[in-house]
């Protein structure tokens, strides 16, 4: 099958001859996700479409399946994070329910436009872990995810000047279709699901729960992502306007310029639908922790300390790592990591807290999720550093002993003292699909009357130190 566009572009993948797509029970590569659209088209070709929307920066084609004929457009993106591959499943999935449902195209007065995957390039660089055996040490040792300014997703210099082609060709189809609906597809690597929005869906709260709870996915209460949002309802919280940040202050920060806004001028609605991969029920502990201060002057020291070990490492092995693009790719997010952790600690730390931006009020789930994010950033820097040491084809310094010890300890924390556990791909898939159709639903519904001008929580109150999960 020939896509859309000038003579000569490359064709899809060619399809496979069978009539049923098998379900997935693992994530999917790059090609995978190509492939299996590609066998979607031809067994309903009336009803989908599949084009090549751009290319990547190493030229992998972006590729974007579409399913109904509706003058609505709803814009699913998958992949827009390299080391969260459940979206790719999802939107294969939520192309099968669309075509077996017409309420949602021809009564809805719909088209759905799946983007299989942002970041490819990235997305490859995981597949040592994607096929399984599923386990945190295999998926930390083999985790990617690039530097800041190469998430395709982020605009740090505004739309104007968005340099990564993924990121173009996003922006370009944003305003080409002009969604009524919009919806980013992410996951945690561990803790709870969660939805973020641009504006409030009434009803979402109640069905995320629902699908939660019929799932056994444990919704995060507390994300740390999300912490000075304003909730809409448990596990939902609304995203606040954009607004200038430097590169520093970006990484840290949630409220930046992003492709989730750049629609909002057409009327769009952006659900960002986080899905995880090992559950742990801490998060969605909503009551009063025993001694919130002894426990954030415990994760502010961990974090501190933690970090200043993997600097010691990063010093003793950069002398002997390759000057070469692949270190160059490793070593940006190892320096992005390394950059906000400072920034982190003195944030959560209730003695050197900025007095003008205090921690707002915290449950159980909030700590939780604070001593998940603190580890987590340390564990996948060490990760990265394990892949620089490893590729480089020699330790002079030693440190792959040291990384090994560390990445075994922090992924047996996991285990051990947050409880995590991990939960199968499709259910991951099932749970990311049913929130999915359900913000589709109530996006779909007429939109509520704009929120007044100066809202005291719309905007005005401090933004969140993360580095976007």
């Amino acid at each position: 099958m020939r896509t859309p566009g000038t003579p000569g572009e490359p064709t899809a993948p060619a399809p496979t001859r069978r009539c049923v797509l098998p379900p997935l029970l693992r994530y999917p590569t790059a090609d995978e996700l190509a492939a299996r659209a590609a066998a979607l088209v031809a067994r309903r070709p009336h009803d989908t479409r599949l084009r090549r929307v751009g290319v990547s920066r190493a030229g992998t084609p972006l590729w974007l399946l579409s399913v109904g004929h509706g003058t609505r457009q709803a814009l699913i993106v998958a992949g827009p994070h390299a080391n969260e591959p459940v979206g790719g499943a999802t939107v294969l999935r939520l192309a099968e329910r669309v075509l077996a449902d017409p309420r949602l195209t021809e009564d809805a007065d719909a088209t759905w436009n799946l983007l299989l995957c942002l970041d490819p390039d990235g997305l490859r660089r995981n597949e040592g872990w994607l096929s399984g055996p599923y386990s945190l040490g295999r998926y930390f040792r083999h985790f990617f995810r690039p530097g800041f300014r190469e998430q395709p997703e982020w605009l740090p210099d505004g739309a104007g000047a968005a340099a990564l082609p993924e990121t173009r060709a996003l922006l370009g189809l944003q305003d080409e279709l002009k969604p009524f609906f919009q919806c980013s597809l992410h996951g945690v690597d561990v803790g709870g699901g969660f939805v973020e929005l641009t504006r409030d869906l009434p009803g979402l709260p109640r069905r995320v729960a629902h699908a939660a709870a019929r799932l056994g996915i444990p919704r995060e209460l507390g994300s740390y992502d999300t912490l000075y949002w304003p909730g809409l309802g448990p596990a939902v919280y609304r995203i606040p306007p954009p607004r200038p940040r430097d590169l520093a202050a970006a990484i840290t920060e949630a409220a930046v310029e992003s492709t989730w806004y750049h629609p909002h001028r057409h009327g769009t609605v952006t659900a960002v639908v986080e899905a995880p991969m090992w559950g742990v029920a801490a998060v969605e502990d909503d009551s009063p922790p025993d001694d919130r201060d002894a426990v954030l002057r415990a994760v502010s020291r961990t974090l501190r300390h933690e970090t200043r070990l993997l600097e010691r490492l990063l010093a003793r092995a950069a002398p002997h790592l390759p000057a070469a693009p692949d270190t160059a790719r490793l070593l940006a997010p190892v320096h992005d990591y390394l950059l906000v952790c400072p920034g982190l600690a003195d944030a959560w730390d209730p003695d050197a807290g900025d007095p003008a931006h205090p921690l707002p009020p915290l449950n159980t789930a909030h700590l939780a999720a604070l001593r998940i994010a603190g580890r987590r950033i340390a564990v996948r820097t060490a990760g990265l550093l394990h892949q620089l040491v490893a590729g480089a084809g020699q330790d002079p310094a030693g440190a792959l002993p040291e990384l090994d010890a560390l990445i075994d300890a922090w992924c047996a924390d996991y285990h051990d003292d947050f409880g995590a556990r991990w939960i199968p791909v499709a259910r991951q898939v099932e749970y990311q699909t049913r929130v999915v159709l359900a913000a589709f639903d109530l996006a779909a519904r007429p939109a509520p009357a704009p929120a007044r001008s100066g809202e005291p929580d719309w905007g005005t109150g401090a933004t969140v130190p993360m580095h976007r999960e």
